[in-house]
């Protein structure tokens, strides 16, 4: 499975230059089956120790707050207010909903029983399902590892992490954080990049969540039909904004740029097109770019409020779009800042 999985995961995930050769095959089975036999311990079943695991969560992104924004200012430019508001907070809200949320989500709930089921009774119980794989993106590399782990705490499994190797400074300070402040026999972070997650693929996790594009995502969905294992993909796509002329310009516009240059745009959800008739156009396109001066100046590029790209191949990638249409407003780009 590594050597069929690897060079398909290598062209879609845009591995960089300094990743490791594909022919490197590391065998997770030990870590893997140490995790169910926690698992089966009953441990992360007790809802004390879930509550202390999602707090612990809450607080490794209070604590450990400056440490986080560093590293997404390292990986991807990123404001420290944007980090916060998109990716630390997000994490932190996220683990105290599920801990307050954790005695009605787990509690037995009384069905209506059929009549050939009589003189029985019916319910529904949620169990934990065992071991997940959570195999995080680039773009928002804090939020999408650290949110599904929340979410895996919160149902009583165990769990390896597997951030983005495109965004290493994140994927270090994770590695780093987890068994810092988490339960280390029940959660394991795995850094790397092809080999690493071809092989964690191998093996028959009880659930898996991945976050990235849709090529990758039919090779982990490949992968688990193997073990019969259930899925959760977050896979992105298009996102256009439909504006009609009767709609407020002003409000639409910054809505827009907003959306769209978060992150500098490299969000699964941020706004990808604009349908709307001719005349409208004509009159949101200056609104657009008086929006964006107020958020980001007269030069966007000095500005320390807009990130940039993740790596070369996608500035140039992004780059080369601009030679397919008009450019309305801006169209300068800087490779070795990748603006």
């Amino acid at each position: 499975m590594c050597n069929e999985v690897a060079p398909q995961l290598c062209e879609n995930q845009a591995m960089s230059e300094a990743a490791r050769p594909i022919d490197v095959s590391p065998d997770f089975s030990d870590l893997f089956e140490g995790l169910q036999a926690i698992f089966d311990s009953n441990r992360t079943r007790r809802l004390d120790w879930r509550a202390e695991q999602l707090t612990a969560l809450e607080r490794m992104m209070t604590e450990c707050e400056q440490e986080l924004m560093d590293a997404l200012r390292a990986d991807l430019g990123k404001h420290p207010q944007e980090s916060w508001t998109t990716e630390i907070s997000y994490v932190a809200a996220d683990a105290a909903y599920c801990r307050k949320h954790l005695k009605r989500w787990t509690k037995k709930r009384r069905v209506h029983t059929p009549m050939l089921g009589k003189p029985g009774k019916s319910w529904i119980q949620a169990e934990p399902l065992g071991v997940v794989l959570i195999i995080g993106a680039w773009n928002y590399p804090l939020q999408l590892v650290l949110a599904g782990l929340a979410a895996a705490i919160a149902a009583g499994n165990c769990a390896i992490l597997k951030p983005s190797e495109l965004s290493p400074e994140t994927s270090k300070a994770i590695a780093r954080l987890v068994p810092k402040y988490l339960d280390g026999d029940c959660f394991k972070v795995i850094e790397g990049a092809v080999p690493e997650t071809s092989a964690l693929l191998e093996l028959p996790f009880d659930h898996i969540l991945y976050t990235g594009g849709g090529k990758v995502g039919r090779i982990v969905m490949a992968a688990a039909a193997k073990h019969l294992t259930p899925v959760t993909l977050e896979l992105g796509g298009k996102s256009p904004c439909v504006v009609l002329p009767d709609a407020d310009l002003e409000t639409t516009a910054r809505r827009v740029v907003w959306g769209k240059y978060t992150n500098a745009g490299q969000t699964c959800i941020a706004p990808d097109y604009v349908l709307t008739d001719a005349d409208t156009e004509a009159l949101l396109i200056p609104l657009m770019e008086k929006a964006i001066e107020e958020m980001f100046g007269a030069d966007p590029e000095q500005s320390d409020s807009y990130g940039r790209i993740v790596n070369d191949r996608h500035f140039s990638r992004l780059s080369a779009l601009l030679q397919s249409g008009q450019v309305a407003i801006g169209g300068q780009g800087n490779a070795q800042t990748r603006y």
